[in-house]
């Protein structure tokens, strides 16, 4: 859902399975942080992600080793079910690796190309060349991805000395930031140029903070009709990562700009690598725009819920429902809408527990120890005592059988009506 009920108008862009742009759902990335080279334990993690909802992934081609192992890592996931498109991440080098394994480049789905790391002139300009043509040759689309850190040195100085000549000269930020604009806009050009189709061409322009993240956008938005894939480049770790993303995702996405997003968290140590497929998704089904799996509406808790029942049942839902969501996307279409409901106490728990679909409303602290039980927001039971939770969840998986299977009256998604619509 945007402001106005409309997403930008683009080029629509087709990688293998996947549609990205215009009307196309707003498409969830990531990327795996093995080392390539290594493809059994690539593969895993690229089906893990796919597993948990990644919709592209992105795999790091640096070295003749890694390059060598891209067709059997495809391999791999064919062999284990998994069809997610493959990009592969080129710098410095892609023209000689895609030169020297061609396997390689036909096995990816998708080349992403930083023109600030391609090379320095007339060499850098034939090796942008090479793989234009490698990938139109090849049918694969490109993501031209500018990145703030990585930003073609002689382009900047160019724009910084034009800048510099002016009779009253714009600040080094600003000219920065349209540096990022132009690079991408010209070498989609120049690509178009060489035979590459628009609609085979992605545009990124990746920052780390957020006002410039919206601001670039909004430049790039206004200038072309290529998709445009978002990020917050270096988002950081655990809760700042995940605010900074979801700030500038949101206002981007809420005006309609993005066509895929990828939401760039450092991982904490020992955590599975999938949190960033689950917030990138999160940030979309919160809004409005897409479904993934369902949701938990539960309480912050307060003095009345000093008991720590409902934040472990909640808690437990949720990650019940997301692993079961592979599964279930085949079996229950239209169970990604789902709404569950599981609340503290008697305040707001059994209003809230009646919007949902199916909901529980615990006692609070003190309180008898018995919940009632809320489907489609009338009262049908009340559990009690030490199994409450997974009474409760043998009440989920009931409902979502009748209501999202074969038979279930619930198999249409819900729909989202636009803003401009409801004034």
């Amino acid at each position: 859902m945007t402001l106005s009920g409309v997403r930008r108008k683009t080029y629509q862009v087709k990688i293998e399975q996947i549609v990205i742009g215009s009307d196309a759902p707003v498409r969830v990335q990531s990327m795996t942080n093995t080392d390539t080279a290594d493809a059994e334990l690539t593969a895993n993690q690229v089906k893990a992600l796919a597993d948990a909802g990644s919709e592209l992934v992105r795999i790091t081609v640096n070295t003749p080793q890694a390059a060598a192992k891209v067709a059997e890592i495809r391999q791999r996931l064919n062999d284990m079910g998994c069809n997610v498109p493959l990009v592969g991440d080129f710098h410095f080098n892609g023209d000689r690796l895609l030169k020297d394994y061609p396997d390689c480049a036909r096995a990816l789905a998708k080349y992403r190309i930083n023109p600030g790391n391609v090379g320095k002139g007339v060499k850098g300009d034939e090796k942008f060349a090479f793989m234009i043509h490698t990938a139109a040759e090849n049918d694969k689309a490109v993501r031209i991805g500018v990145n703030w850190g990585s930003l073609d040195q002689a382009l900047a100085k160019r724009m910084m000395d034009a800048n510099l000549a002016l009779p009253v000269p714009q600040p080094a930020e600003v000219v920065m930031k349209e540096a990022l604009v132009v690079s991408a806009l010209d070498s989609a050009q120049k690509a178009e140029s060489l035979g590459l189709p628009s609609d085979r061409i992605i545009l990124s322009c990746k920052v780390s903070n957020v006002q410039d993240l919206i601001e670039v956008y909004h430049n790039l938005a206004a200038r072309c009709q290529y998709p445009l894939h978002l990020g917050l480049t270096e988002a950081g770790m655990g809760s700042k990562g995940i605010v900074a993303s979801t700030a500038a995702l949101s206002i981007l996405l809420q005006q309609g700009i993005g066509d895929t997003i990828r939401v760039s968290l450092t991982p904490e140590p020992g955590s599975a690598r999938t949190q960033e497929v689950v917030v990138a998704q999160e940030i979309l089904q919160t809004m409005g725009i897409r479904s993934f799996t369902p949701l938990v509406t539960a309480c912050p808790g307060c003095g009345r819920t000093t008991s720590t029942v409902f934040q472990e049942l909640a808690r437990d839902i949720q990650q019940y429902l997301r692993e079961k969501m592979p599964v279930w996307r085949l079996q229950y279409p239209g169970v990604e809408n789902l709404n569950v409901a599981v609340m503290g106490c008697v305040v707001n728990g059994p209003g809230e527990s009646k919007l949902a679909d199916i909901g529980i409303s615990l006692p609070g602290t003190g309180e008898t120890p018995v919940a009632p039980v809320y489907i489609d927001g009338e009262r049908k039971t009340t559990l009690k005592g030490e199994h409450m939770a997974e009474e409760f969840l043998a009440l989920v998986e009931e409902y979502i059988h009748t209501n999202y299977g074969i038979q279930g009256k619930k198999r249409e998604p819900a729909k989202v009506i636009p803003i401009a619509a409801l004034q």
